[in-house]
């Protein structure tokens, strides 16, 4: 299994960016895909998780209705579109994927399996 972030980039306040993660070595419909991010001296922390059995999304509270997940089967693909961004959003931004569904514990790292290596997202004017 292998992840690929890409898109991260320095923003200024407001802005927005579209993070992309491409997978090679399984069967990606099969999947749930989150996404986490990591801050400087800060745990690993959910940011969204989109199912894989009926594309139902999960966003931790401190995005909801600036970000959205999404995902393009036919082409391997999982995006997280973000808006309105925050010098708090600052962080390396991961995708990783587990079996099934999201479930309620989404936002809990140990429960993901394979983790991409991280694209850095910085808000700063």
């Amino acid at each position: 299994v292998q992840l690929v972030e890409s898109g991260g980039g320095l923003v200024q306040p407001g802005g927005s960016l579209r993070l992309s993660c491409a997978r090679s070595g399984f069967a990606w419909r099969r999947y749930a895909i989150g996404w986490f991010r990591q801050a400087p001296g800060k745990q690993r922390a959910g940011v969204s998780c989109i199912n894989n059995s009926d594309g139902r999304t999960y966003y931790a509270d401190s995005v909801k209705g600036r970000f959205s997940i999404s995902r393009d089967n036919t082409k391997n693909m999982v995006f997280l579109q973000m808006n309105s961004l925050k010098p708090e959003d600052t962080a390396v931004y991961y995708c990783t994927v587990d079996v099934g569904d999201c479930g309620s514990t989404w936002y809990v790292e140990r429960k993901w399996d394979s983790w991409g290596q991280g694209t850095q997202v910085t808000v700063s004017s």
